[in-house]
């Protein structure tokens, strides 16, 4: 069973969920996954503590986490890029496998026939961790991110998703995602799970120079709790 350590936001945690359920191949509601949703709304903001100007998120995610351990949870996902500074933490406090956004991505871009570069459109939090940036060069890909002035309004754009104005945050990140590829990016992140919330009907070339790392991360957990059957199979034998 899918556990999924939400609520970072929660339009992003039902977006996510969608996701799941598109990803799975599935004839009858039979087929599809088992999960368990803890919509942590009350997880502080996750770029005002790597920022030092707000509270530890940390003990609000692992109590999330051990409800989704009571709960039956066998995979876990977390469907927020930011949160994903406190990842090695709460791995280390549980034995069921956190799936990594950013892998998902590099399995992604290891699929290419080149090694491209990759814009990154995310919070200041989780470009001010290195998130993307440490994981992929692990990979051999190298990140770009806007200036400081296109920042700015990247996380303007991000606060108005998370209001509901999803119209005027799309026009902002467009154009934020087109600098980068004017700056020679092949393939642009949407590493803030708010932001493909708002570019999704994006449809130019810059629209298809987009990558879902939430969408990714759902495809990386259907395949995980699909191979979990033979797993244990195997296990058993």
């Amino acid at each position: 069973m899918l556990g999924i350590l939400g609520g970072m936001g929660p339009m992003a945690t039902v977006d996510f969920m969608g996701k799941i359920v598109r990803n799975t191949p599935a004839s009858c509601d039979q087929d599809h996954i088992q999960m368990v949703v803890c919509s942590a709304t009350e997880v502080p903001d996750r770029t005002a503590a790597i920022l030092g100007q707000g509270a530890d998120p940390f003990p609000a995610m692992l109590n999330a986490l051990r409800r989704l351990e009571l709960s039956g949870a066998t995979r876990i996902a977390i469907p927020c890029n930011t949160a994903h500074h406190w990842h090695g933490a709460l791995q280390a406090e549980t034995s069921v496998p956190i799936i990594h956004i950013v892998d998902a991505v590099a399995d992604a871009l290891s699929l290419q026939r080149t090694n491209p570069t990759l814009g990154v459109l995310a919070t200041d939090g989780t470009l001010h961790a290195g998130i993307y940036q440490q994981r992929l060069a692990e990979r051999g890909h190298i990140c770009m991110v806007p200036d400081a002035k296109a920042q700015a309004e990247v996380m303007r754009a991000i606060r108005l998703v998370k209001a509901g104005r999803t119209d005027e945050a799309a026009v902002i990140l467009g154009r934020e995602a087109e600098a980068l590829a004017a700056r020679g990016c092949s393939h642009i992140a949407m590493a803030c799970t708010e932001i493909p919330l708002a570019l999704a009907a994006l449809d130019n070339d810059i629209g298809a120079a987009l990558l879902d790392p939430t969408d990714l991360l759902a495809q990386a957990c259907v395949r995980s709790c699909l191979a979990a059957p033979q797993e244990m199979v195997r296990e058993v034998a």
